[in-house]
Formats: structure tokens, C-alpha cells, sequence
């Protein structure tokens, strides 16, 4: 809901892996620079998005590209790339986590109890923060 909050006043485009023109969805989002939101994915992502992935960009006659399947396209940096899961607690591969960032919008009553503990403790009792850590 943030992502489409956040970008649907600039043409937010979602696609699921599955589908059978993402790929065309994705090449004219990359060439005008529009968003792109690929929703439920899983833990293993498409071969075809890693050079999107690692921004696998070249100069070919003073305009930046990108190949993308078949096809060279024309990169825009303006353009935007989300990746949504719907697992509560997916595990991707190293050379997936070092190109993109994990956000964990989730949030539990347990995780938030350790954290306002974490802060009390730090204020009340400092040496007791320091022996934690």
C-alpha cells in the first residue's frame, strides 16, 4: 500500500512473474522511466531481471542502455523497480541480497515490546545497555 501511495501519481505499473507480457511492461517502464511494482514474488526471482537487478547498464551512441531478455533498451533514470513478497520471512540467495535492499515492513507486538524494552533500558540503566552489547 506504501509503494502505491508513494508512487501511483507517477503511473505506478504492476506486473506478476507469471504473467505472460511483464517483460513488455517492464521494457517501456524502463524506457520512460515509470515505476514498476512486481508483486508476490517468490524466493527465486526470474533470471531475465538480473541485469535489472544489478543495473547492468552501457553507453551505446551517448544514450544509456540496458538488455532486458532480447532486447537493448533505452534506460531512464527515473525509472523504479519494487520487488513484493507476500512470505512473512523470505531467505534469498547472496548474490540476490547484495544487489537489492530488504525493507520488512512487518510488524509484530513482540518485536516492538523489545525494542521500547531496548530504549528504557538504555535511558534507566546504561550500564546494563553496555553489558548487552
Amino acid at each position: 500500500k506504501w509503494i502505491k501511495a508513494q508512487e501511483g501519481a507517477r503511473g505506478l505499473r504492476l506486473i506478476k512473474l507469471g504473467e505472460s507480457d511483464y517483460i513488455r511492461t517492464l521494457e517501456n517502464a524502463v524506457q520512460f522511466g515509470a515505476p514498476v511494482l512486481c508483486e508476490n514474488v517468490g524466493e527465486e526471482l526470474d533470471p531475465s531481471l538480473e541485469p535489472l537487478l544489478a543495473k547492468q547498464t552501457f553507453n551505446n551512441g551517448g544514450v544509456t542502455c540496458i538488455c532486458l531478455g532480447d532486447a537493448v533498451v533505452e534506460f531512464s533514470e527515473k525509472f523504479r523497480f519494487y520487488i513484493a513478497t507476500r512470505l512473512s520471512n523470505p531467505h534469498y540467495v547472496p548474490e540476490i541480497s547484495t544487489k537489492v535492499v530488504l525493507l520488512n515492513f512487518t510488524i509484530t507486538q513482540e518485536g516492538l515490546e523489545e525494542q521500547l524494552l531496548g530504549i528504557v533500558v538504555a535511558k534507566e540503566s546504561p550500564e546494563l545497555e553496555a553489558q548487552k552489547n
